[in-house]
């Protein structure tokens, strides 16, 4: 350097100013110097071209470091890129990196969402789908990311149609591009002016578009237009990867949900398997609906009911809520209509439980744990209760069948020693020892079989015997009331029915011996009942009178007078009053007090007393012509007793 100042400026001073990498400003101050120290006008201009040589070298030196500089930046992007584990995280890292390799004050990243994508070069016309904003670095608001972009409007859809890089020194004040009311509000919120738009191409697909965006008015550069085409090809095949990535993951994790779907499939049948068998074991070893109901609620964790046709509850495990009555009505048939279950309120469902057709009732279910599907074990469960009902309607018929057998015997008169039937007696459960009543029933209409279907029920209930002969039913029931238990089986047996039926009783008896001769007083009542035109009423002995003393071998003429004026002879007895030999006079005298009076020598007021006594005892209507008859029979046959017992004393 000593001889430059020594010498004087040149060019070579320009060359080794060059060699050493100095700064550009001083060439100038070289050719400053050489017109102070008095320079020829000819080494001027050969100084003047050097400097400008130098400064042209300058940059071209300037623009390969920064273009290697670039690359170096880009490779370690790429290197970057590919360590993405997921796409947002990759289109986060590409926008982190656009905006610092190029000194944006916002970098940001939006996805086309075309079916096939489309082809770089492919000309303008028509974009299909979209583009939606996934990722955003250097935002200040929370308006960019998400934005979808429909039309052909904004830079994007620029370089979606033509596959080729577009810019904008000032976004909003360009004529060229197609504005769009939602892409420049977010615009104006970020104070964008200048962007820059590449597209994201990989194997010919636009897949996307990276851009770049300044705060003030910024003229692109070829060589950053450049790189940052270099940064979205690069980006394109690692988004690209990564999507490729999420297939297949996505793929993998669609075939464990299908293996784990299959594997729980497989587990669940085995589990219905396991559970069908439990409840067809407990069905063949004899368990009742109980233990199989409680069983079914536990494997479907609920409370469950099995129903009758008729809607009464057979077995329980729990409280059921209270169910809308015409819902539940249409549910019970759509069920059977359906042969499914069908769902209630309040997440409830019902199935229905059926064999060949016939309705043998439903299951009703409430989930502890409401679910959109009816549990698998439901309709299962209903078959098995159906298949236990119709082993225990079979085992009722088989043991049905022997009772009505060992009644028969008892009417027709048994062939063995009473001491072996009385044996057979307590084996089906019939205790000798208790008063039973004998009721015959005919039914004047209706089905006949589903009267014996109903008196097989109630005999079973009421722990009796029945028999069926020449359209009447005969039933052996525990009671010491005739009348009662007669007036029951009417009352329930004619509303089934729809038609009156017609039932003579008789009892109580203690003892299978004298079965035979209760049962034919009871019907010599129903053949009285049917002679005297009183078809579809209830008679006993007791009820039909002094034609009990004709119908009855049991009821004799001690039960028949207790049972007409008993209440006044006990009066008579217990106060030593005479209000029989009053009844006996009333009567004598033609229901006349006052010739009563005369005969029994007593004050006429003294008949009325014991007359309005007498009511009290048997009531206002004993003086009616049918009532009166049976009171006077009843004096006759007391008075007649009385005198034979006089006479025997």
């Amino acid at each position: 350097m000593a001889d430059v100042h020594r010498t004087g400026p040149d060019a070579l001073d320009v060359l080794e100013l060059l060699a050493h990498r100095q700064a550009p400003r001083q060439f100038e101050e070289l050719l400053q110097r050489a017109r102070r120290d008095g320079a020829s006008v000819k080494k001027l201009e050969r100084l003047d071209r050097a400097v400008r040589l130098g400064t042209d070298i300058h940059e071209l030196f300037g623009r390969g470091q920064r273009r290697e500089a670039g690359l170096t930046a880009l490779l370690d992007t790429a290197r970057e890129l590919s360590h993405a584990r997921d796409l947002e995280s990759l289109l986060k890292e590409v926008a982190r990196r656009a905006r610092l390799l190029l000194r944006f004050d916002l970098a940001y990243i939006g996805l086309h969402e075309a079916a096939a994508g489309t082809r770089a070069g492919g000309g303008a016309g028509p974009v299909g789908g979209g583009m939606t904003i996934r990722a955003s670095e250097g935002d200040t608001t929370a308006l960019n990311v998400g934005l979808k972009v429909r039309g052909s409007s904004g830079l994007g859809t620029a370089v979606l149609t033509e596959g080729a890089p577009f810019w904008t020194p000032d976004y909003l004040a360009d004529d060229r591009i197609a504005h769009a009311d939602e892409i420049d509000e977010v615009v104006r919120a970020e104070g964008i002016r200048a962007i820059m738009a590449v597209p994201l191409t990989c194997c010919g697909t636009v897949v996307g578009t990276l851009y770049g965006a300044d705060r003030e008015v910024r003229h692109f550069l070829p060589d950053e237009i450049s790189l940052m085409c270099s940064l979205a090809d690069v980006a394109a095949v690692s988004i690209e990867k990564a999507r490729a990535l999420e297939e297949v993951r996505a793929g993998t994790r669609a075939l464990e949900r299908e293996r784990a779907a299959a594997e729980a499939e497989l587990a669940e049948r085995r589990r219905l398997e396991t559970v069908h068998s439990d409840l067809v074991g407990r069905v063949l070893d004899g368990g009742d609906l109980r233990g199989i109901v409680g069983a079914s609620a536990e494997a479907m964790r609920g409370t469950l009911a099995v129903r009758d046709p008729g809607g009464r509850i057979l077995a329980a495990t729990g409280e059921l809520p209270p169910f809308d009555a015409a819902e539940l009505t249409e549910g019970v048939l759509d069920a059977h209509a359906g042969g499914e279950p069908v769902p209630l309120g309040g997440g409830a469902w019902i199935a229905p439980v059926a064999a060949s057709g016939e309705d043998l009732g439903t299951v009703l279910f409430v989930p502890a744990d409401p679910g959109a599907d009816p549990p698998a074990p439901l309709l299962l469960t209903a078959r098995t209760v159906a298949l236990a009902l119709l082993l225990e309607r079979s085992t009722a018929v088989a043991a049905s069948q022997v009772r009505d057998e060992f009644l028969d015997e008892l009417l027709a008169g048994p062939r063995r020693p009473w001491r072996h039937v009385e044996e057979r007696a307590r084996a089906l459960a019939v205790d000798v020892d208790d008063p039973h009543v004998v009721v015959v029933a005919r039914p004047e209409g209706g089905s006949q079989g589903r009267a014996v279907v109903w008196a097989s029920s109630y005999a079973q209930r009421k722990r009796g015997l029945k028999s069926v002969h020449n359209g009447c039913i005969t039933l052996l029931l525990p009671g010491d009331d005739a009348e009662a238990v007669a007036r029951s089986v009417s009352d329930q047996l004619s509303p089934l029915l729809g038609h009156p039926v017609t039932v003579g009783a008789s009892g109580p008896t203690s003892g299978l011996d004298t079965v035979r001769q209760v049962h034919r007083e009871a019907q010599h009542c129903l053949e009285a009942l049917t002679e005297l035109g009183n078809t579809g009423c209830v008679a006993t002995p007791r009820q039909m009178g002094f034609l009990g003393l004709l119908l009855c071998d049991t009821y004799d003429t001690d039960d028949y007078i207790g049972s007409v004026i008993g209440a006044v002879l006990d009066y008579d007895t217990q106060r030593f009053t005479e209000l029989t030999r009053t009844l006996e006079a009333y009567f004598a005298s033609g229901s006349s007090p006052r010739h009563a009076a005369r005969t029994l020598h007593v004050h006429p007021n003294t008949v009325s007393r014991r007359l309005e006594r007498i009511t009290e005892l048997l009531g206002a209507d004993w003086q009616k012509p049918e009532r009166s008859l049976e009171i006077q029979l009843a004096l006759r046959l007391n008075r007649t007793r009385r005198m034979l017992a006089e006479r025997g004393a």
